[in-house]
Formats: C-alpha cells, structure tokens, sequence
C-alpha cells in the first residue's frame, strides 16, 4: 500500500472520522477492513468482500468512511479479499480524547510492531493453486517484525528492524498480529511487559514476560529501558498448530550510548507450551473503571453454542489432494460459508432475493464427543450455503465457540466478530456443560475485544449487545479455515428511530 510495508499507519482521536480513499492500482480485486472499528450504522465501510461490498476491481477506486466510536487503543486496517491481507495492511493509532489521559503513565514514545507473514511466490496464485486442488496451504516462508524477517532467516541476515531506547525511558509497544495462520509469542529478551490494552479497549495492567497474541488482535505493552546498555533481542515464533511455520523472527532494541554489545536473546515459550498460553491468556482483564466502563449483559436474550470444524468435501473419482482424495472445508455449526455473488449488504438493503438464506442454526445440528477421537460421518461433509442469523436490535446475546477434533483438526482458533467488540467472559477445555460452566463466568471485569482464542479442544463464550444496525460478518482469522468456510454473518435488524437504523448507502458503491 502507498509504495510501504507494512502500509501507512492511520492516527486519529477517540471519536473521530477518517475517510479513505482507495485506489486499486493492482491486479486483483481488493477491498479493505477496519479491523477493531466498529462503524456505528456504517456497515457500507466495513469492507469484507462480498459480504458488506462488491470488491474495488483493478482501476477503481472507493472512499471508505471510517467511523471511530468508543475505540482508544490499537486496531488495525487490512486487504478482505481472499489472502491479499498478507502484504496489504498497516496499524490504526486511536489516541485519548483531547483533553484527556492514557489511565497509565504517559510513555517517552510509542511504536506499532506489526507481525505479518512473508511468502515468497504470489500469495494469490499460491491460494487459488491450494483452493483449487482441495488440499492444505502452503506455509509461510518467513514471519517478519515491521516488514523484515530479521537475522535467523539467510535472505535477512544483515537487515532486521531496530529500535532504540534510551536508560530510564518507558515505551509503548502496540502489537498487532497480522500473521495469517499463527498465533504468536512475543517476547524482548531480559525485558518485562505491562499489558494495559487490547483490541482498542484498555485492561488491567498485567506484568508478563511475553504475551500471546492470535492473528487478528492487538496488544498495547509498556517496556521500562531499566537494563544494562546493551542489544536485546526481540523475537516471535508461533503456538503450534496442525500446520504451522516453525521458524522465529527477530527484532534489535540497541541502547544508545558507547559500549560493546553481546546481544541477548528472549527465552520464547516451546511450540507446544500451552501451560504459558493458558496462564497469559487467563490473567487479562478489562480495566472496567470509572473513567472507562464496560457494561457486560448480566441476563441473556439468544443463547448461541457454535461448534468450530473441520470438514472434508467428495470429489469426483476421489482425486482432490484432501483426505482420502476430498477437499478441505472447514464450518461453524456444520455450515460451510459460500460466498455469494453480490454483496449480502446490498441484498438486505434492496431486499434482493437468492443471495443468502436467513437459517443459521443456534446450535449443532448433531451432538457427539466433539473433542474425541471418534466422530459420526454425518459431521464429516458439511452443508453447504450462506447463511445469516437475523437478530432483533439491541437484542443481548451469548455465543459460546466449541472446538471439534473432526479429522484431528483441533486446534486454537481466533474468531473475530465485525462491527462489535465482545466480552470474553469465560473459557475451558472438553465439552461445554451449559449447567455449569456459567457458573465460572467473569461477569465483572472480562475483556472487551474483538477476536478471543477458542481453545485446542474447548471452548470459549463472549456476550455482547446487538445495538449496532448491519450485516456484519464473524469468522475464523486463521485464513486457511476462513477460506474453507468457517464464516457466518449476523444481520442486526434496524431499531425504531433513525439514529438506531443502517446510514443510507454511499453514492459510489463499487458494482459486482
């Protein structure tokens, strides 16, 4: 984007208003998320490809217009159309209201530290090659710190990102994981973090040695420059997953001063360190004060139990590269996303029929040991179909997320809900039991994000309040199980005054 990448970083202050305008200067359709903005009434500039618009063909143009809310924190901006968001993003900065204060102590200086995938071949070509044979993905050939790999990887051995920080200083770090298939530990070596943010929201501030950080989610750290004057490195290698890239990338922080450096290097958490994930994962909580308030629904009105699959399609002769000659899918609540032909947006709106059906399940539609070994055919192929669930506005909801072992397919997956942040107010391993596990909710301080991690084998359940008017899509930000279909949408029907109904649609829609 614009020539840089990662691409620019957008500033702005809580509340305001940024339009963008879009100009495809590629050769592929393209469209753009806000991920973290919650476009109040604005479902038009969300951005997902044929869901909330018809893609900005090559030599087009869209002007997107981005609506801040109750964001203060770090979100993101990244390409929604199929995997181009692997070099098409950059950070969003949203600052405190003039006049107001960060509720932690004003950092010297802040940076974005944006980890992002690298592939070496046209990522386009490397997925519709993958989608069209059945098979898995590729791998990545590279993670990468602000745009650079960093010295483990030989193509970037003598170039890597570098900070510097000066004895006394306190810094803020705002990560974000743009990576496309892994989640991420993330340490610098020798150093502590404080957590105090995450997905545009502020926590409780939580001294960590690392963070674990899911593709899709940001995270604000303050690191205190309180070490020696030396080079420390900073590093971030992944929580193993069924397939996954194993290698680490680097970063330098560098003191400034005059001495002679024997660089460090972070003790980074295993692959399979899922006691580290756990415990990180556990201890974050909203900061819920006065100055900033959360407001979790302490009664529910739809209840929602969601199992998250993997799937596997018949072809012809058997001669897909999937199991025992299939193709992969993936699905939520045994339906398998298909995206449509025009926008589901615009067939709301206009009231066009044919583009998606209004019958998303609230639950399975069959019980069985979703975590064990052994599992009935009948959840082995999925439907297929776009399917919504209509909700009435203002309507609060529960959705618990229950991971499945389906083709040994378990593992951690970050849903990611557009248009809303969501409280993540309890999680677990095993079965969901809706007589108990409630019981354990944190209705008090839980985090408000934007995307959680369902646990390998688990579950996790987020309560939210359906005020925002729309269609609004929720998916898998592992790429691989979002491009097999492991996506809904929620369209949140109008409420009865204008300033609770969908805006009026923009004038340069882009055509399908």
């Amino acid at each position: 984007m614009n020539g840089m990448f990662p691409g620019p970083t957008l500033y702005a202050y809580k509340g305001q208003r940024i339009k963008v305008n879009v100009v495809n200067q590629g050769s592929y359709n393209v469209t753009i998320h806000w991920h973290g903005v919650k476009q109040p009434r604005n479902p038009w500039s969300d951005g997902p490809e044929y869901v909330t618009q018809c893609p900005i063909k090559p030599g087009a143009n869209f002007t997107y217009d981005i609506i801040l809310s109750t964001e203060e924190g770090t979100l993101w901006w990244h390409a929604h159309s199929d995997w181009s968001r692997a070099t098409v993003h950059g950070a969003i900065i949203v600052y405190p209201k003039n006049g107001t204060n960060y509720p932690f102590t004003q950092p010297d200086d802040q940076f974005p530290i944006f980890l992002a995938s690298w592939f070496k071949g046209d990522v386009m070509e490397i997925v519709e090659t993958a989608l069209d044979d059945g098979g898995e993905f590729n791998i990545s050939d590279a993670f990468t710190i602000n745009g650079q790999p960093g010295y483990l990887y030989n193509c970037s051995e003598t170039d890597m990102y570098q900070l510097t920080f000066d004895y006394g200083k306190t810094y803020l770090l705002r990560v974000i994981n743009g990576i496309m298939n892994e989640e991420m530990f993330f340490m610098v070596a020798n150093h502590t973090f404080t957590l105090v943010g995450m997905d545009g929201a502020y926590t409780k501030p939580l001294e960590t040695d690392y963070i674990l950080i899911s593709p899709g989610q940001t995270m604000d750290v303050l690191i205190k420059a309180n070490q020696t004057p030396n080079h420390y490195y900073m590093a971030a290698r992944a929580l193993e997953g069924v397939v996954y890239n194993n290698s680490t990338t680097t970063a330098l922080v560098k003191y400034s001063g005059n001495y002679n450096a024997t660089p460090s290097f972070p003790d980074l958490p295993y692959y399979n360190d899922t006691d580290a994930a756990e415990s990180f994962v556990d201890g974050i909580r909203s900061l819920a004060s006065e100055e900033h308030p959360i407001d979790v629904p302490q009664t529910v009105d739809t209840h929602m139990y969601i199992t998250v699959s993997m799937n596997a399609i018949p072809c012809i002769n058997n001669s897909c590269d999937g199991p025992n000659g299939s193709r992969l899918a993936a699905s939520l609540n045994n339906i398998s996303f298909q995206t449509p032909s025009m926008d589901i947006l615009q067939a709301y709106y206009k009231q066009i029929g044919g583009v998606f059906t209004t019958d998303f399940p609230d639950e399975p539609p069959y019980y069985y040991n979703f975590t064990g070994s052994d599992f009935p055919d009948n959840v082995l192929i999925p439907t297929l179909g776009t399917r919504v669930r209509v909700v009435e506005y203002n309507t609060s909801m529960e959705m618990v997320f229950q991971g499945t072992n389906v083709l040994d397919g378990a593992e951690n997956h970050p849903m990611h809900l557009h248009g809303f942040s969501f409280y993540f107010v309890g999680s677990g391993y095993g079965i969901f039991n809706n007589e108990t596990d409630p019981k354990s909710y944190n209705l008090v301080d839980p985090p408000e994000v934007n995307t959680i991690g369902v646990p390998k084998n688990g579950w996790a359940a987020v309560r939210f309040r359906a005020d925002n008017p729309g269609v609004w899509f929720m998916h898998c930000h592992l790429d691989r199980h979002s491009s097999w279909g492991m996506d809904m949408a929620f369209i949140v029907k109008n409420g009865t005054t204008n300033s609770t109904s969908i805006l009026p649609p923009p004038r340069n829609l882009n055509p399908c």
